[in-house]
């Protein structure tokens, strides 16, 4: 089983990332494709509604993705204390926090759901639902929340399969569920006429297939790291580590979430429900170019995980040194392409002439930052797999919590309905520098101290305090 990731102490960075990172992007992309799908088809079902119903499924993505977010605290968290275990020839240790894993994306779905049912309405009109646009987010969402244990178990064992090395695995299972979900949807919109609610069915049967397809893997042991239902029993030290590196990817998607609330109320204040439609619409387009970053990130993981328990730093720092060169560049292309073809891209969603005059100029705007993202995501994901919970967290913050709220606030009292799309590129501006200034510390050490499997105790050592202390300055 430990042969299973040697390779990621062995083989050449380029073609590790390459190898562990090309499935990811394009899994990547099919999950960009399958957020998109919905929302064009409930574009051309409802015709002259559409701009109200777009802004409902609009509304209804951020509070998706608090569901998610939870799957991501697990999987991060999971795969970080396992990439380094199977580094550190600690199967025991991987193999407990899978099976914590697998229990714990049971209890947390169960947790959401009750109060999401409840009080739905009431959290619908906190993200700035207008009347128009409440009862579709209301009739997407019910469905969605039913599904949760299949959303929370899927991106939780996704980010597993992928510390193991297995990221053609990842990839295949995102295929399944895409290709699942865009079937689905026309015959539930179109053939059934069930709207906006046939989305949601057709979602959640995706996601259904999804997790099947990762429980029978893990079950019958083909990955690095086999199931043992004894590890069920939630333990209270793997839980507090899962909780504690994973949390900078779940503050920075419920962060995500809660910035939407003063977005959406921003929008509806100054431009009405197609600001809404137009600023989901721009989100979802964004993660064909987001999304493939953060999977080159998700790549680089378990190689930083693996090679910091092996004690190979030299590694360490050439694969974060070329998955930097790659968001930077992938994220200049994307942006380049949106600028290109921005009414083209619009108006697949939606022909309604304010819409794609609103939309046209809010992509010239929102966007500009695109090209420094990568540098953020490749910055959290580097300390997660470290362990570093500290500066992952800081991170996760930086962008849409310290940054991006703030602005969000002020800019409209004085630019309105600009004010809201201009504090994109300047958060995104201010995250790129103190992602960088925290990278470039620990990036300088690993270089310095590039060890290699028989380092000694004492450079081991000194690797560890200046981590540490670079972090502590």
């Amino acid at each position: 089983m430990e042969q299973k990731s040697e390779f990621l102490g062995k083989e050449s960075i380029g073609k590790l990332l390459f190898k562990l990172s090309a499935p990811v992007i394009v899994g990547m992309l099919v999950q960009a494709l399958y957020n998109v799908v919905d929302t064009f088809f409930v574009g051309q079902v409802y015709g002259a509604d559409s701009v109200q119903a777009i802004g409902g499924l609009s509304i209804a993505f951020p509070i998706q993705m608090i569901i998610m977010a939870f799957g991501v605290v697990l999987g991060t968290g999971g795969s970080s204390i396992i990439s380094r275990a199977l580094g550190a020839k600690e199967l025991e240790k991987a193999e407990k926090t899978l099976g914590n894993v697998f229990s714990l994306s049971l209890i947390l779905s169960i947790i959401i759901a009750i109060p999401y049912l409840l009080f739905l309405d009431t959290i619908l009109e906190i993200f700035g639902a207008t009347p128009g646009i409440m009862p579709y987010a209301r009739e997407y969402l019910e469905y969605i929340i039913l599904g949760a244990v299949f959303f929370v178990f899927g991106v939780a064992v996704q980010n597993i399969v992928r510390a193991e090395g297995n990221a053609r695995l990842a990839m295949n299972v995102m295929l399944i569920g895409a290709g699942l979900n865009i079937i689905l949807d026309p015959v539930f919109m179109f053939g059934l006429d069930m709207g906006v609610k046939g989305a949601a069915i057709a979602t959640v049967l995706s996601q259904v297939v999804s997790s099947i397809w990762l429980l029978q893997y893990c079950l019958k042991g083909k990955g690095a790291v086999h199931f043992k239902s004894r590890y069920l029993k939630p333990d209270i030290k793997i839980i507090k580590d899962i909780g504690s590196i994973g949390v900078g990817s779940f503050v920075m998607q419920i962060s995500s979430s809660i910035m939407m609330i003063f977005v959406y109320n921003a929008l509806a204040t100054y431009g009405g429900d197609v600001a809404v439609a137009v600023f989901g619409v721009i989100i979802k387009v964004n993660s064909f170019i987001f999304l493939p970053l953060l999977g080159m990130s998700f790549g680089l993981q378990p190689i930083v995980g693996y090679n910091y328990g092996a004690k190979q730093f030299g590694r360490i720092a050439r694969a974060i040194k070329l998955t930097l060169m790659a968001t930077t560049a992938f994220g200049t292309f994307g942006l380049l392409v949106i600028y290109f073809f921005t009414e083209q891209i619009l108006g697949l969603f939606s022909a309604d002439p304010q819409y794609l005059d609103v939309g046209t100029h809010a992509v010239k705007i929102m966007l500009l930052g695109m090209p420094l993202v990568g540098l953020n995501v490749v910055s959290m994901t580097v300390f997660q797999a470290l362990g570093k919970a500290r500066p992952s967290f800081l991170l996760s913050l930086s962008r849409q919590i310290l940054f991006l709220i703030p602005l969000v606030v002020i800019l409209p009292g004085f630019y309105e309905l600009d004010g809201v799309w201009a504090a994109y590129p300047i958060s995104d501006v201010l995250s790129f520098l103190l992602s960088g200034y925290l990278l470039l510390r620990i990036y300088r050490i690993f270089k310095e101290h590039p060890g290699s499997p028989g380092i000694t105790a004492a450079k081991e050592l000194a690797v560890s305090r200046g981590v540490e202390s670079s972090l502590d300055r």
